[in-house]
């Protein structure tokens, strides 16, 4: 290890020099308060950046243990010192001053959900922050006394107002982990409760635009009806009241643009933890809750659809069902089975991304239609097995659809933002009804098939052979790209490149064509869970752009993966 003085003469003795030769500057740095170690150094001024770390000794940092001696205060430090480290960065940024990147200095970006990442990581001895930096340039020449500004002037700086515990806002990292607790606290208790779904009272679901995550300005408050009303005490000895979503069939109705898929949206990322002031803190859904919709074009690979679709023509198999090309209703009904397979308690539909044919089928459509001419029995015929034999609830948006209130147990209408429970209105219409639909299958549901992935689905070599997430919608695997836009759930890029590096993971030492699917993956989040997320990175030393992403999430994935062959 060198000392950082010797950093600094060898930064001014590159001065002009190609800029090949800044790749001597690779390896570990001594500074009074932290160790620099620069792991990867980028061949080309507009090369992805270099690659450093900034590892801190605890009793450097100061940062308190009790605020760090569970795997949740971890994760919420973590995202604390990632947003601050990147606040600091910004409050430097003076844009490019050479070529390409040059001088830029980048941190993992955290959005509104708080995600365990690998851009800080905590441990008991050290704090490690992972980030990348441009280093300067004058077309292909090296601007050494630039690039010593930044090492020997601006990194210690914002180490040392974005790591040390003194420096820091003490008060509101501390709120940052309790307000953590707490939501994982409500999360815990909603089974105890026999709920699926939490949503405070005074939060604020509308988001600023289509394209920030932001909560809206002045936006609707949240007010739960009197007959969902619940409230729950908190770790912190707060207490917080809003409405409970029982376990169940809830509807969502309501008139077009008076919030039903502001508040679905809202339960989808319920997922989640979220930061303070985002006006989502308080709204929490089963962590294993999966949105359904159609996806017209996915890949199914063998999977057991039958419960929804039989007795196509041709005789195609449904049990093990397989298309390149899937309908509305066919990539609807795998969606679901899949979900099945590899877990959930909670499924989240709205009726404007479903297909219509596979939700409903109504009276006027029965008596033109022979049953036995109909291969699809329709989700309103399948949502009370879904509950009865399996356990899974749904919340479902329904906008046109008045059939599903004989299934609903409970009814809420979206009314300018604000819930009312309508059930006994919406029951009292259906009964009155004279042209009520027929339940349409003679069969009871089935369940599902888990499904084991041969090695054969990743067969490619050489230089071909590597999984490379692009953005938050697309992984390759070589030239194959794995489209996964329909997965609404995920909310960060990096949680994609998490996928990314699972994927690979599961295929050099997981896949043995013993494991299901479910059981792959429950092995893969073990590790996990026991070796961190960087730990099943191949980048050695600086996996830094990580975040994890849930199970439902990765299964997903590897299933819209169209070369997936299954035994």
């Amino acid at each position: 290890m060198k000392n950082y003085r010797e950093l600094e003469k060898m930064l001014i003795s590159l001065e002009k020099k190609s800029y090949s030769a800044y790749k001597s500057l690779k390896g570990e740095y001594k500074h009074d308060n932290y160790i620099l170690s620069i792991d990867h150094v980028q061949s080309d001024p507009y090369a992805p950046p270099s690659k450093m770390r900034i590892v801190m000794p605890r009793k450097v940092s100061g940062i308190p243990e009790e605020l760090t001696d569970t795997k949740d205060k971890e994760i919420a430090v973590s995202d604390f010192l990632t947003r601050n480290f990147y606040k600091e960065v910004r409050k430097r940024e003076k844009g490019s001053t050479g070529t390409g990147g040059s001088g830029r200095i980048s941190i993992d970006r955290c959005g509104q959900e708080i995600l365990e990442r690998t851009s800080v990581l905590i441990k008991k001895d050290k704090i490690e922050v992972r980030f990348e930096l441009g280093l300067p340039a004058a077309g292909r020449r090296i601007m050494g006394k630039a690039a010593k500004n930044i090492f020997m002037e601006v990194l210690p700086e914002i180490a040392e107002k974005a790591i040390v515990y003194k420096n820091i806002d003490e008060i509101l990292l501390k709120e940052q982990v309790i307000l953590m607790l707490d939501q994982q606290h409500i999360r815990k208790v909603l089974k105890e409760k026999g709920l699926v779904a939490f949503v405070g009272n005074d939060s604020i679901l509308p988001r600023e635009n289509g394209v920030s995550d932001k909560p809206m300005k002045n936006g609707v408050r949240f007010k739960s009806p009197k007959e969902y009303e619940v409230t729950l005490s908190l770790p912190s000895g707060k207490k917080v009241t809003g409405m409970g979503i029982s376990k169940g069939i809830t509807l969502i109705v309501g008139g077009g643009y008076h919030g039903k898929s502001t508040l679905l949206k809202a339960l989808e990322r319920g997922v989640y933890n979220h930061i303070a002031g985002d006006g989502r803190e308080m709204i929490i859904s089963e962590a294993d809750a999966v949105k359904i919709r159609s996806e017209d074009g996915r890949n199914v690979e063998r999977v057991n659809i039958s419960g929804f679709i039989n007795n196509l023509p041709g005789k195609k198999d449904t049990l093990a069902f397989s298309t390149e090309n899937a309908s509305g209703s066919t990539s609807q009904a795998a969606n679901v089975s899949e979900a099945i397979e590899y877990g959930t308690s909670l499924l989240l539909i709205d009726e404007d991304t479903s297909a219509t044919n596979f939700m409903i089928r109504d009276g006027r459509m029965q008596k033109l239609v022979a049953k036995e001419k109909e291969p699809i029995t329709p989700f309103i015929d399948r949502v009370k097995e879904l509950y009865d034999i399996f356990g899974i609830s749904t919340i479902l948006i329904v906008g046109g659809s008045g059939d599903y209130f004989d299934v609903a147990d409970r009814v809420i209408m979206m009314d300018e933002y604000i819930p009312l429970d309508v059930t006994e209105k919406a029951k009292n219409i259906a009964k009155n009804d004279e042209n009520r639909r027929e339940f349409s299958s003679n069969e009871s549901f089935k369940g599902i098939t888990q499904r084991i992935p041969l090695k054969r689905s990743f067969s490619l070599s050489g230089k071909e052979d590597r999984i490379k997430a692009k953005g938050k919608y697309s992984i390759f695997y070589g030239r194959e790209m794995i489209d996964i836009s329909g997965l609404e759930q995920l909310v960060d890029d990096s949680q994609t490149n998490g996928i990314a590096v699972m994927m690979d993971y599961f295929r050099k030492k997981v896949l043995d064509e013993k494991l299901t699917i479910s059981e792959a993956a429950d092995r893969i989040y073990e590790h996990i869970a026991k070796s961190g997320l960087d730990s099943i990175s191949p980048y050695t030393g600086h996996p830094g752009n990580l975040a994890l992403p849930r199970k439902q999430e990765f299964c997903a994935a590897l299933n819209r993966y169209r070369k997936l062959k299954i035994k």
